[in-house]
């Protein structure tokens, strides 16, 4: 039995991203990362966890795919 706590998964594999790992992910700037999400109508890539960003991954693949400049 895997434990949850400790097992590493891979950034491809996760359904939420921290921005710093989005950052990493999808080679885009943190700060720029904040302002996408923080000053755009609400958007169904992002969830609020109390004070902190997540990025739904998948849906986030599917907004750069249609977007032509961020």
């Amino acid at each position: 039995m895997v434990d949850i706590k400790t097992a590493d998964i891979p950034l491809w594999e996760k359904y939420t991203l921290s921005i710093e790992e989005a950052s990493q992910y999808f080679r885009i700037g943190e700060n720029k990362l904040r302002k996408l999400a923080e000053h755009n109508p609400p958007l169904d890539w992002v969830i609020m966890n109390g004070n902190r960003i997540q990025i739904k991954r998948k849906l986030f693949e599917q907004f750069i795919d249609t977007t032509d400049t961020l």
